[in-house]
């Protein structure tokens, strides 16, 4: 069985400075943290792009 490679901090790092719209549990996660719908969220991501600190803006000026 192959071993899995080890993640690196910058790779965690880059990681969560993202929001990946197809992942339910991000997705999730940020709409509860935001107190906003799943939905909000996609839209969000698909209008300003995937970075966290973008799409957290939409959500509040929204």
């Amino acid at each position: 069985m192959a071993k899995a490679k080890k993640q690196t901090a910058r790779g965690r790092k880059q990681d969560r400075a993202r929001v990946a719209g197809g992942q339910k549990y991000e997705v999730g996660y940020e709409a509860k943290k935001m107190g906003r719908s799943a939905s909000a969220v996609k839209k969000a991501v698909k209008k300003v792009g995937s970075s966290r600190k973008k799409v957290e803006g939409r959500l509040r000026s929204k």
